[in-house]
Formats: structure tokens, sequence, C-alpha cells
């Protein structure tokens, strides 16, 4: 349940405040990146590989050069030339150019970039570069990428950005950058148990897309011997490293701003557009703007494709006692920040249960496609999608109940992770039952209507925050009492600005509007590691809060000085600073007003959140502390399965999740919602079909997403607080949890309505029809 308010707090925590955004968005008057007016900017295009793995001949730019209003082209080997290998960027490994050097390594991939007087010359221009190719044999399947060469690159160098991956080694000869191995107990042992009920399965993920609303956008300019850029990221401080490490530069010499982000769920990370219009910028000595197609972002990053090969162990009491994932992610040609993902999902391979015996083998395989990387989740669903399917298959194999076959195996507090970490402040069984509840688990079921089959299925899903990274914040309080608080989060539609200005109003008893979160601008706001992962409510939300408490003492000092009484006598509440003993007041305008002699005066504070590890034992996977903290979310979902067309209607999804404590009801409900739903596209309709390395649905007339039309005919978001220990008035974060056992949880209920359990990903009609039919042909 929400707990009380801190002594002397302002009451904005747990509140339902607006989004301070929100009349701007409503109104169209919120300005994106693409929509700031800037100094007169060349376009840039880019002519891109028709060939997944090929030798680059020769490179023919001179037709290119002759359309109207061309202003220059320039290829890989021109800034290779340039820059040398600091030309190759990437968060794990320095692998992938702005602009091929050499060879290519997937379709689509960037060869040569047109600099034009207008977006049509442009385009017309690229059409008009001709590359000269010797084919070279490509890898599609991870499998056969594992197995050995054709190999994507030749040597792996890593590039040392996070400290979770100061390990990485060079490499050569093998397509696999990265491998993470968790083991405890003896699983061999553990499922030979007497009487004991194995499962297992081979699982599959596609690759998806992210499909932000906004797409991908960079402007990068020179002012004097420094580097502006404006662009569509959700990591602004990695973006100006990596910009500064290519370029040469000081890290004053270059500054990253930010719009509102119209959507990004991971797209919108590390290196993208950036690299490239930086080096134009600055070798050219111009404005440029990059701004990507619909087309152009689907092969910019996509969500990892996962093989999950898996099993599950139960004795005859039902208790789990062994469990194996062999976790193959495809990465594509790049390994993006592939290698953190395979170690954060990899730990959780095995799901929120009390295992202790688990073998996990998780790694990170290029292949001949297009660069894989974050996306929503963090590439837990994928190993989800494999533990949550595995243990229902369990229970039902076993007769049993699956939500109380969960609830008997679900860590609880105290338990010890199969990864080494303690939980805490991750009630899985809370957030069972919630969901369970809400859909009427219990209540008896009309499984039959005429063509249609019901079904109800749920799923637990656990997942480590990013540890270790930093935040930072500057608070700012005006003379009128207004404040002004500068942070590096980006705001993409989850809400950060509202739940930061909420955090910095609680300590200082402020109102809802008088704290302005200031635009990410690498000139003006404090280091941040990135916004992603769900993170940024802890930790930023921790500087914050030191931040505002930082501000409030300062203002304790001030009017114990006015006042004449010690700092222990003084009270700040929502009518300003008041003595306890002589109850003389004073409100925070006057109080700054008489300190400082002046109107409109400032005073500041900062406050930095670092959270520590204990790396964990490569050999085994182990670690006392993996982890800042847990996130614990469930999914539970009625549906119905048209015999006839094989089409699944979802009549009712409950989604709960444990964030600590809600600093915003409202917006932690909305990211409940929004969460789930993109987990029903995964569910039932997201995949990048690939042909020989050819994206074949690479638009959105042919990518399917979920409409309206398809939305569950009833959502229940439920919020559980289980508040966490270090976290800012107990919060941790949301964005994340219910899009990770979504899918599961609506497999298992088709599994439920149709006694099918289907081990790849989505459940199309096709897929449905056709299992029906064999289904009916065994019988």
């Amino acid at each position: 349940m929400l707990g009380e308010s801190p002594a002397g707090a302002g009451g904005a925590v747990g509140e339902r405040w607006t989004r301070t955004d929100a009349r701007a968005k409503v109104r169209g008057e919120l300005l994106y990146a693409a929509d700031e007016p800037l100094r007169p900017c060349l376009d840039v295009v880019v002519h891109r590989s028709t060939r997944p793995h090929a030798l680059i001949d020769s490179i023919d730019t001179r037709q290119a050069l002759a359309v109207d209003g061309v202003v220059a082209v320039v290829t890989g080997a021109e800034l290779h030339a340039r820059f040398g290998d600091k030309l190759f960027t990437g968060p794990a490994f320095s692998d992938q150019p702005c602009l091929a050097v050499e060879r290519v390594r997937y379709i689509g991939e960037p060869v040569a970039a047109v600099l034009a007087r207008g977006l049509a010359p442009a385009r017309m221009a690229a059409d008009e570069v001709v590359v000269e190719y010797s084919e070279l044999d490509p890898v599609h399947d991870v499998d056969k990428a594992v197995a050995g060469a054709p190999f994507v690159h030749d040597v792996l160098r890593p590039s040392i950005v996070f400290g979770d991956l100061k390990h990485l080694r060079g490499k050569r000869d093998t397509n696999v950058n990265y491998e993470f191995t968790l083991r405890r107990g003896d699983v061999a042992e553990a499922a030979e148990t007497p009487d004991g009920t194995t499962v297992r399965e081979e699982f599959w993920c596609p690759p998806t897309h992210h499909v932000p609303i906004e797409l991908p956008f960079t402007a990068a300019w020179r002012d004097g011997d420094r580097l502006e850029i404006l662009s569509t990221t959700q990591t602004p401080s990695y973006v100006r490293q990596s910009v500064a490490d290519l370029l040469g530069l000081p890290l004053n010499k270059v500054r990253v701003r930010t719009a509102p982000l119209g959507g990004g769920f991971g797209a919108k990370m590390y290196d993208r557009l950036e690299p490239l219009a930086a080096v134009l910028a600055w070798t050219q000595r111009t404005a440029v703007r990059v701004t990507a197609s619909r087309e152009e972002a689907f092969l910019l990053t996509t969500r990892h494709g996962a093989a999950v090969t898996g099993s599950m162990t139960a004795d005859k009491d039902g208790r789990i006692v062994a469990a194996t994932a062999d976790v193959r992610y495809d990465t594509g040609a790049y390994a993006d920040v592939g290698p953190r993902i395979t170690a954060k999902s990899g730990m959780v391979a095995t799901g929120p249960y009390r295992i202790e015996n688990v073998s996990v083998r998780s790694r990170c395989v290029y292949t001949n496609k297009p660069s894989a990387g974050p996306f929503r989740g963090f590439g837990v669903p994928q190993v989800t999608w494999s533990h949550e399917s595995l243990v229902d298959e369990l229970a039902r194999v076993r007769g049993e109940d699956p939500a109380e076959f969960r609830r008997r195996n679900l860590l609880r507090e105290g338990d010890v992770a199969p990864v080494g970490t303690p939980m805490h402040s991750a009630d899985f069984v809370g957030c069972l039952d919630a969901v369970t509840d809400a859909i009427g688990w219990d209540t008896p079921l009309q499984r039959e209507e005429g063509r249609l089959r019901r079904g109800r299925g749920v799923a637990v899903g656990i997942k480590a925050v990013l540890t270790p990274t930093i935040s930072n914040a500057v608070l700012q309080l005006n003379q009128d009492a207004s404040a002004t608080l500068m942070i590096s989060t980006v705001d993409m539609g989850q809400g950060s600005d509202t739940i930061m200005a909420q955090i910095a109003a609680e300590s200082l008893c402020l109102g809802e509007g008088q704290v302005r979160v200031v635009a990410t601008d690498t000139d003006v706001t404090p280091y941040d590691t990135i916004t992603a992962g769900s993170r940024s409510t802890y930790h930023t939300g921790n500087a914050v809060r030191r931040a505002s408490e930082a501000m409030r003492d300062k203002l304790v000092d001030i009017a114990a000085e006015r006042f004449g009484v010690p700092v222990t006598d003084v009270k700040l509440t929502g009518d300003g600073l008041v003595s306890t003993q002589s109850q003389e007041r004073a409100s925070i305008s006057e109080l700054l007003h008489g300190h400082f002699g002046a109107r409109g005066t400032t005073l500041t504070t900062e406050a930095e959140f670092t959270t520590t590890w204990m790396p964990y034992d490569h050999e085994t996977g182990q670690s006392e502390k993996v982890t800042e903290h847990w996130f614990a979310g469930a999914v539970a979902v009625q549906l119905t399965v048209d015999t006839a067309t094989g089409r699944v209607h979802v009549e009712h999804l409950a989604a709960a999740g444990d964030v600590g404590r809600a600093i915003n009801p409202k917006l932690v409900e909305q990211q409940l919602t929004g969460a789930a739903i993109m987990g029903v596209g995964h569910a039932l309709f997201d995949r990048l079909v690939f042909d020989e390395g050819q994206i074949v649905n690479g638009t959105l007339l042919d990518y399917q997403l979920p409409s309206v039309l398809d939305v569950p005919d009833k959502i229940t978001p439920i919020i559980v607080e289980n508040p966490h220990r270090t976290g800012p008035y107990g919060a941790k974060g949301v964005g994340e949890t219910t899009i990770i056992p979504l899918a599961p949880a609506v497999a298992n209920a088709v599994r439920d309505a149709i006694g099918i359990r289907f081990p790849e990903l989505p459940l199309t009609p096709e897929r449905i029809l056709t299992a029906l039919a064999e289904q009916e042909a065994g019988s």
C-alpha cells in the first residue's frame, strides 16, 4: 500500500499531477527536434548497400555529383583516410563505421553520403551512386553463425564504454562476440530426481522493430572550433563522448541537445545518425541534417531475434529443482549493446523462481543483417518467452493449476536469485495474485462458444535494473519560489519531466507547475548514463531528491539565521519556513529576497547518484549484488481463439507491476498499460521477415502492428507498492515491467483454449490454423 510521506514533505509524491507537456502536445505546440528552427542546412541522404556481405571494389560518384543542387558526395574510404580506426564506433565493440569501409555487412548499410541543397536532389543523387562489389559468403542464421565461418568481422575491438563490459577482450575468427555463463548447483543430477517431471523445448522470438512515431533526426554544425548537435537521442551524454572521441575534441567542444522525443523504446540510443552528421559537418565545414525515412528507420536498429533451448524439472512435490537455457541473440552485423543485453538477460533466463540448480549459456552472435540493439525490456522478453512457457507446460503436464504452481515456486523477499543476489522489493506473488484476481482466475469459464474457444493464461516477469550507472542533477531555486531542474534524462513520452518535478517539489513543499525541467543540453545539463532500462525514476530520481534535500537544508540554514534560532528549530512547510519556538514565518520568496537583498536571485544545489555492483564471476555468473534493484511484474489474460480464422481476441488483460512506490499513479498506470499493449503486438503481430538478409516487410504497409481494433476489450493496470529501501521515496521504474511477461501470458491462454503449445512468436492466424489442422489430423 502507499506509504506515508516523511515528516515535512510537501505532498507532491503520490499525486496524479498532469503531465508537464500535456497542453503543448494536445495543441500541437510541442517542438520535436525536426521541428526546431535551424540555420540553413544541407540535406544528407545515403546510398545503401544492395549486398549482405561483399568487398567494395569501387564507388563511382560522378553522376551523383552532376545532379543539380549536390554539394558533395563522401565515402567511407575518404573518412577512414581522415579519421583512421576512430571512425569505427559502438558502445561495446568499436565495429561500426558511419559509412562502410572496404566491405559491407548487411543489405541497407550506408556506403556513400550525398550532401545537397534540398532533400529531393539528395535522394536523386544517392540513386546515381554506382558501387561495384565482390561478393562474400553471408551468414543469416544465428545457429550457423555460432558454428563458424563465414565471419562477419575479422577482428573485434572492445570500446570499453561501460563498467560492466571492461573485461571484454579482442577476438578474431568468431561470430560470437560475447558469452555469459550462469551456473549454480548440479543440473544433471537434479534433472534425474526420482518421480520428477521434465519439459524441454526450442523457442524462437523473431526480430522486431520499435516503430516510434517520431522518425530519427540529427542536425550538426560547426560553431568556430566547436561542434553542435541537435538529435533525437536517448543517450546525449554518450553521444557527446562518442563524437568527441571520433573527432579528437575535448568534451567542452561538443554540444549535444535534445528535444522531447516522440517515442524511443530503445531505437534512439547510442550510435545512430550522430557520427555521420558529426563527421560531415566537421569535414565539410557546413551545417547538415540527416532525416531518416520510415523505411530507413527499419534499417537503423531492430530488437534481437533470439533462439532459446530450455528445460525445467520439478520434483514429485512440485518444486522446480533444475532449469537450463541456451540463448543465442542475433545481434546483426554490429554488436551495438548486444553484449550487455546478453548478460543482463542471461542472468534471469530461468525466471523469478527458487531454483537451486541452473545452467545458462547466453551468447551474442553476429549475422549479416541490420544491427540489433536495445528494445523495451532489454532482451528479457525473449528469455521470458521461454521460461514462462516452460513453467506453464510443466504445471499442465503435472496436472496442476499454472498460477498455483508458480505461486509455490516464486522468489520472495530475502530469497537468493539463481544469479546469487538476494531479492528485495520484488513482490512477484503480489503481482501474480493481483492479476489472477482481476480476471477471475478461479471463476467458471465458458470454454466454447460456437467456433470460439476461450482460455486464460498468466505469466510472471523479472528484470534487473541496469547497474552500474550514474545520474546527476542541478537544482536552481528562484527568488519567487519557482525552481528550474537540470537533468539529462530525456522525456520520450514516459513522463519523466513530470516525475522529476514531483520528486523535487516533495522536499521543497512546492506545488504543481512550480518546478520546470530543462531540456537536455550537454552545455547545461549534467551527465546521465542513459534514458533507458526503466532506470530514470530510481537513478535520476535519487539525484533529484538529493539536490532538492540539499536545497531544503540551505533554506533552513538561511531561515535559522534570519529567525535567530538553531536549524533544528526550523521547518519547511507549504507556507514557507517556520520557527517551531517563536512561530516566526517567512515564505521562500521573502526569505531569499531578504537574504540576497534583490529580486530575481537564485540559489543552486547539485547532487550525484551512482550505483555500485559486484562484478559477476565469469565462470559461474554469480554475484552477491549484480543489480541495484529488481523489477517484478505479472500479466493475466482471458481470450478467445476463432477456430475458423485463427484470430486471437483478448477479452481482458490485467497487468501488475511492483513499482516500489508510485510517484504519480496516473503515469504508472499509463506505463503499465502502454507496455502491455506493445506486448500484445509482439505476441500476435510484430516480426521482421528476412529473405537472404533482405527485409521484405520494412514499411508500415507491410509491417503489421496492432490497431485500435486489436486492443483488449478491457485492460486493468494494477499498481503494487513494495517500497525499495534506497529508492526515491521508495520508488523504482515501471516502463518495461508488463511487456516482459505479456507474450507468454497470451500464448499460455491460447494453450489453455485449444491445447496447443506454440514455441515460436508471433501467434499469427496462419500459424494457429496450421496447428489446428495438424491437431485434427493427428486425432
